[in-house]
């Protein structure tokens, strides 16, 4: 059963900010483990971008960052919301586009919300001069060159990475076998759960905050990292889709004028009929009313209607049993052979077979037969004693 749009409305309105912002990261990591090419991942896609609006909307309302502020006077509660400009770049990059205008203006809307992201870590001295330094040499034209970049950027991740694991550990966030699965879930583990914002005035969280403002620290020095690359990323990929050639397309003149003309050649005019027998055509040769073009004979009316739905290939007309017949009884096909073969007696067996069928007609036939064969192949012997025929060694 589906909410009603108003009531999803004011469910949204009276959540809180970590509320809101922790369905958003949930629906996001979500969307990230299902096929982009899917409706149902766009669905919470567009779902999830709505809410991170939603978020960044409050942010502005609350005013939770200035920049006259400094990174002291941000409370350690606030500092996950900084990455509202990453988190939303990423979730609309995620976004399904197949237009190339609107891919690329998509792509450009990402660009500044990253750089907005990466400008605002900057002004408050969050990321140290050195990373800044590392992900500003890039792009670099030497290959041997880019790829030391590389590996460095790639070693700088995997160690903010561990030191972020170990102090989600210190803090009983994470159990040791297990493993974040996207930069999603990182970003939610920092929000408080509904039943850490009950009882917190209840416990002395010292200890705990400093341990959550140096895991929202770590993690936002990780999402310059994946900024920095993303903005290159993103370089290049704007740069493919403007060298892409453009696909022809008539003008739109041209083309609005092609559709009238087909529109008003099967467009029929609304025209008072006064009878059955009117006039089909105007003296222009256009209809004036529905007609169907049929032959004078019932029997070719028939015959073309059934020819309506037939194949556009000629059908068979006899089955393959039934030429195989065909072909055998004009002695095309050669039988024989084989284990069967093998097995039938020949001609001389069968006769004496036939012959000792006594008391039949049949028999004394096939007898005689036999007999006669017999006395022909004897006259022949005879005839012919054996080695009559071989003339060898004699002269």
């Amino acid at each position: 059963m589906m909410t009603p749009p108003v009531l999803c409305l004011a469910m949204t309105s009276t959540l809180s900010l970590p509320a809101l912002y922790s369905r958003a990261l949930a629906n996001a990591s979500k969307a990230s483990t299902k096929p982009t090419i899917d409706d149902a991942t766009q669905d919470i896609i567009q779902s999830t971008l709505s809410d991170l609006g939603k978020v960044s909307s409050r942010i502005t309302a609350l005013s939770l960052f200035s920049e006259n502020d400094t990174l002291d006077d941000i409370s350690t509660r606030d500092l996950v919301y900084l990455t509202v400009p990453f988190i939303l770049g990423e979730v609309q990059n995620r976004a399904r586009i197949t237009d190339r205008d609107e891919r690329m203006s998509n792509l450009m809307q990402v660009q500044r919300r990253l750089k907005m992201f990466i400008s605002s870590l900057e002004s408050y001295g969050i990321v140290p001069e050195t990373e800044r330094s590392l992900y500003a040499q890039l792009p670099v034209k030497d290959a041997a060159k880019r790829r030391e970049i590389k590996i460095k950027q790639y070693r700088c991740e995997q160690d903010l990475r561990n030191r972020i694991e170990t102090v989600r550990r210190r803090r009983m966030q994470l159990p040791m076998e297990e493993q974040p699965s996207n930069d999603f879930t990182l970003v939610l583990s920092l929000l408080p759960s509904p039943s850490a914002e009950s009882s917190a005035g209840d416990e002395d969280e010292s200890d705990t905050d400093d341990i959550l403002r140096e895991t929202s620290l770590l993690l936002l020095r990780l999402y310059y990292a994946h900024a920095c690359s993303q903005l290159e990323s993103l370089d290049q990929e704007l740069e493919l889709l403007g060298n892409a050639p453009r696909l022809p397309s008539p003008p739109p003149d041209e083309r609005r004028r092609k559709a009238n003309d087909q529109e008003a050649m099967w467009r029929l005019d609304p025209t008072p009929r006064t009878g059955e027998g009117g006039s089909l055509l105007d003296s222009n040769g256009k209809p004036l009313q529905p007609f169907t073009i049929l032959p004078a004979g019932a029997s070719d009316r028939s015959h073309l209607q059934a020819q309506v739905f037939r194949s556009s290939h000629r059908l068979p007309t006899m089955t393959i049993d039934e030429y195989l017949e065909i072909e055998r009884q004009r002695g095309n096909i050669i039988a024989g052979g084989g284990r069967q073969s093998e097995e039938k007696p020949t001609s001389s067996e069968q006769l004496a077979l036939d012959s000792e069928m006594d008391g039949t007609l049949f028999g004394e036939a096939k007898a005689e037969e036999k007999r006669q064969k017999d006395e022909q192949w004897a006259q022949f012997k005879d005839a012919n004693p054996k080695g009559a025929g071989n003339t060898m060694n004699r002269g």
